[in-house]
């Protein structure tokens, strides 16, 4: 199968300023996604966000967000690969291209979930990693 990129030139990696781990919940996983924000808060340096109950920005489900820098990625993308249960996990860069980073440049954990695009600018400035807010306690 041949493939087409429509880029002129391959994108650098240092165009990641960071990454963005969204977990999806609804009323039967709250629970669960409970479990895993304080699993994750014990492992892992990140910056865990506001719990959205309602729909925000481009996501069609409940969720929270964990914002995290590069050299996060290599131990928590796996560990929630293994750990993610019934939740459905949105992983995307952080780069100047919020459209393509929640849609074509992103990962998904469990099963996909819709992205409202239209809600999202083609460009903006990269999203640098914030001060984490958690104090891990155990190992990955």
């Amino acid at each position: 199968m041949e493939t087409t990129s429509t880029a002129a030139q391959p994108h650098r990696l240092n165009a990641i300023a960071s990454f963005h781990a969204h977990i999806y919940f609804d009323d039967v996983t709250r629970s669960e996604a409970e479990r895993l924000r304080q699993w994750i808060a014990d492992r892992f340096v990140v910056t865990l966000g506001r719990w959205h109950d309602g729909l925000v920005g481009p996501h069609e489900r409940p969720m929270y967000q964990v914002a995290f820098a590069v050299e996060v990625f290599p131990m928590l993308v796996p560990w929630l690969m293994l750990n993610h249960g019934r939740l459905s996990v949105l992983v995307h860069p952080n780069t100047t291209q919020p459209l393509a980073d929640h849609t074509a440049h992103a990962l998904w954990i469990g099963p996909p979930l819709g992205i409202r695009g239209d809600n999202l600018p083609e460009h903006s400035d990269a999203e640098l990693p914030r001060e984490p807010n958690t104090t891990p306690t155990i190992a990955a």
